[in-house]
């Protein structure tokens, strides 16, 4: 039981690292599919598309970092995440708040950002 507890912040990163390259890869090779499923029209707010890549491939990017082998990278990966998603997090519930997007659209961003909080903190955890 105690390997497991041990082992949390690890299956925390991953989980992240798992989130962030879906959500990444779909936002830089799918955004206007993407902005479809949160209910935007695509067509209507071209901005949109290009906000969504340069999102995306930040995603990625720390994504990928949080899967490297212990080090450098890793490790300002897992540091910045907390702060990242925190950001994410305050910017998404702002949209939700404004009604930019369909009220269940940003019910769903918002918590997708705080799953991501929360696992990004779990992550950062360092053992005993």
């Amino acid at each position: 039981m105690t390997d497991r507890i041990g082992a949390l912040p690890d299956y925390a990163r991953i989980a992240l690292a798992a989130i962030r390259l879906v959500n990444g890869l779909m936002a830089l090779f799918t955004p206007a599919a993407l902005l479809r499923r949160l209910g935007v029209n695509p067509k209507s707010n071209s901005f949109a598309l290009y906000a969504l890549r340069m999102f995306g491939i930040r995603t990625i990017l720390i994504g990928v970092g949080l899967l490297l082998p212990a080090g450098d990278v890793r490790t300002w990966s897992l540091r910045t995440a907390p702060l990242i998603h925190g950001s994410d997090t305050v910017a998404a519930f702002m949209l939700a708040r404004r009604g930019t997007m369909p009220r269940r659209s940003g019910v769903t961003v918002v918590v997708i950002s705080m799953t991501n909080v929360v696992l990004s903190v779990v992550a950062l955890r360092r053992r005993a």
